[in-house]
């Protein structure tokens, strides 16, 4: 049985979730929640010493890092794939992960507006235009690559790994109401996405450690 450290608003334990879901794979969920520093107790940091969530015990050991997780599940579980047959096409949905992962992602976790408001005295405004700002920024350049690319889901006419990045990170965007209406493409593909039963079941509000 998979093993994953994660919690259940982390949009990286998300999409982790959406990409085993649509593997197939069961797994146990162990939680840590964020916002009491539980990832950082020393236990979880032997275990994973970026003391950060998601992290997957498999029986090859733990593997850190969503995209590298999903990755390894691809490799290990192949059907059904998440990356396109052809070498251009995988090129392009990772693209549109690294959009999210590298680009939107990093600039509006827990720890970097924590940092914020404690290191530099930013208030609740400031916080929201700082989200608004970099989640745009990211999904105008997604928007262009769905609108060429997508037929359905954001590459194609099925869900892939950019789907597993995308909808954790439409569900940020509406938990901090950044206005979508510039991005129809994008939103579309991720509606067409969150209705599937794989994703319905990763919603953070469906699992067992959600704030009731």
């Amino acid at each position: 049985m998979l093993r994953l450290h994660g919690y259940w608003r982390s949009t990286t334990s998300y999409r982790v979730r959406i990409a085993l879901n649509l593997k197939a794979q069961p797994f146990e969920q162990v939680t840590h929640d964020l916002r009491t520093g539980a990832q950082r107790d020393s236990a979880y940091v032997e275990l994973a010493p970026h003391g950060l969530v998601p992290a997957l015990e498999t029986g090859e050991g733990v593997i850190l890092e969503s995209p590298a997780i999903i990755e390894w599940l691809e490799e290990t579980t192949p059907a059904p794939p998440l990356l396109p047959a052809e070498a251009a096409g995988r090129a392009v949905v990772r693209s549109m992960a690294a959009l999210i992962a590298c680009d939107v992602h990093p600039l509006n976790n827990l720890r970097v507006l924590q940092a914020l408001r404690a290191d530099l005295g930013a208030d609740q405004a400031a916080i929201t235009a700082w989200i608004t700002r970099w989640i745009s920024d990211g999904f105008a350049a997604l928007e262009t690559l769905v609108a060429q690319h997508g037929r359905g889901f954001a590459f194609g006419a099925e869900p892939t790994l950019a789907d597993c990045y995308l909808v954790p990170q439409i569900y940020s965007a509406a938990r901090f109401n950044v206005d979508l209406s510039a991005f129809p493409a994008l939103a579309a593909a991720a509606q067409s996405a969150m209705v599937l039963p794989a994703f319905l079941a990763a919603h953070p509000d469906r699992q067992p450690d959600a704030d009731r």
